[in-house]
């Protein structure tokens, strides 16, 4: 198994020739097995053979999540019968979606796997500590495992929370990675410092972090990231994926976005008109699956905003790669006549040293206007921390947002959901 594709080395010509080739393949495809794009062919009088480029695929109606929730049988291409994993990811409308496997596409996700940690410099025989579920329907989990299994790691499978534990397994099993909600990392610092630990002096190396952005959009660390730096000296990688894609994008060693593995995925970054973005302008991520056998997308629109980076990379890969994630599209906030994402106002909160917790609730108003509301909780003076935080924001980006004092107890059980694999630090209830 090769672990560093020679794709991802080749110039750029041969890798859109390869991925032309790879798109017929697909399309051939999903013509015989896909009751959805059966249907979204004939609809639109689509011929599968006039769609020989990338740029073609301009010609083909984009999917969304919607699409995916409201018609999720007819995108399966194979029986239940062959279906060997069901996974789930959050539906737009309610209800989740599923996704099933197939025993080739569990060989495809652990390929995937495999050769985004081989990114993140993961290599044979490295001990890795997993600090997330591999159970409860999440896809992500078993993918690390599967990737990590494939590419001969030894892998210490932990789960979420408990400090103490995490500690414990660290200076029991001497992992030199871990594979985390970065946020967390900052819980067991304090678990160290609280009981003495000589956590400086660990065996860990770096972190893969999932969930949570690391990284401003010049790549440089932000304030969650300089956090944990400041009272760990570890190496922090990026990494991108979803349920749908069934593909990761992980930083290298140069730490300048996470690379596009073009034998796994194709992508397109699109502006609310469905048109590819200028050079350096951010838009959604769309996406097309390569060799995926169950579920198979074609121009599927993620709901990321991201923008694409193609300068040469000192690792040698040719590959696009991905900025961090800007923000969800349907979770831009209109207030006071201000733009906002929920990362900016991630990173505004995560200045404070003295929060202990805190939770982004997005609402309408009684006129029909976005509210944000924060949760916090903290152990300073209640009036002057509110304050602080206030003005923080003010200064930052321009606007005032209520703040709410919640009790730790009480606020911590609801941002850490034992079924959720991440804090849920925002809400949208609009």
């Amino acid at each position: 198994m090769e672990f560093y594709p020679s794709i991802e080395k080749s110039d750029l010509q041969e890798i859109k020739a390869f991925q032309e080739e790879k798109l017929q393949e697909l399309l051939a495809y999903l013509e015989s097995k896909s009751p959805f794009y059966k249907k979204l062919f004939k609809e639109n009088n689509i011929s599968i053979h006039d769609i020989r480029s990338l740029e073609d695929l301009q010609k083909i109606p984009t999917t969304t999540k919607n699409d995916l929730q409201q018609y999720n049988h007819d995108f399966f291409c194979i029986p239940p019968t062959e279906i060997v994993d069901y996974s789930t990811t959050s539906g737009t409308l309610g209800d989740p979606v599923t996704f099933g496997l197939s025993d080739n596409d569990l060989e495809r996700l652990a390929y995937n796997e495999a050769v985004s940690f081989a990114c993140a410099g993961i290599q044979k025989g490295d001990v890795v500590q997993m600090i997330t579920t591999i159970d409860k329907r999440f896809m992500a989990g078993l993918a690390y495992f599967l990737g990590l299994r494939k590419m001969g790691a030894s892998v210490v499978r932990m789960g979420p929370g408990i400090p103490e534990l995490q500690w414990d397994s660290i200076f029991r099993y001497k992992p030199k990675y871990l594979i985390t909600v970065p946020s967390f990392l900052l819980k067991m610092i304090d678990y160290a410092e609280k009981h003495g630990i000589d956590y400086k002096n660990s065996s860990v190396y770096g972190a893969v972090c999932i969930g949570e952005s690391i990284k401003n959009q010049d790549f440089t660390d932000n304030i969650l990231s300089q956090k944990i730096k400041e009272k760990w000296n570890i190496k922090l990688f990026s990494t991108y994926a979803s349920t749908e894609m069934s593909t990761a994008f992980t930083e290298c060693e140069f730490q300048i976005g996470g690379h596009h593995h073009p034998e796994l995925i194709i992508t397109e970054i699109l502006d609310d008109n469905e048109n590819p973005v200028q050079k350096g302008e951010s838009g959604e991520l769309t996406i097309t699956t390569l060799g995926v056998e169950a579920i198979p997308l074609l121009r599927f629109k993620t709901g990321d905003l991201v923008k694409a980076h193609d300068e040469p990379c000192q690792c040698g890969r040719n590959t696009m790669r991905l900025g961090p994630v800007v923000g969800r599209k349907q979770q831009m906030i209109k207030y006071k006549g201000t733009t906002l994402y929920p990362p900016a106002m991630n990173d505004i909160l995560n200045d404070f040293n003295n929060l202990l917790c805190y939770q982004i609730i997005i609402q309408s108003n009684e006129i029909g206007l976005d509210e944000i509301i924060i949760k916090v909780s903290t152990d300073e003076e209640p009036e002057n921390f509110v304050n602080e935080v206030r003005d923080h924001f003010r200064a930052k980006l321009r606007v005032s947002p209520k703040i709410e004092i919640v009790e730790f107890d009480i606020l911590s059980k609801v941002v850490h959901n034992p079924n959720s694999r991440k804090p849920i630090t925002f809400v949208d209830l609009r």
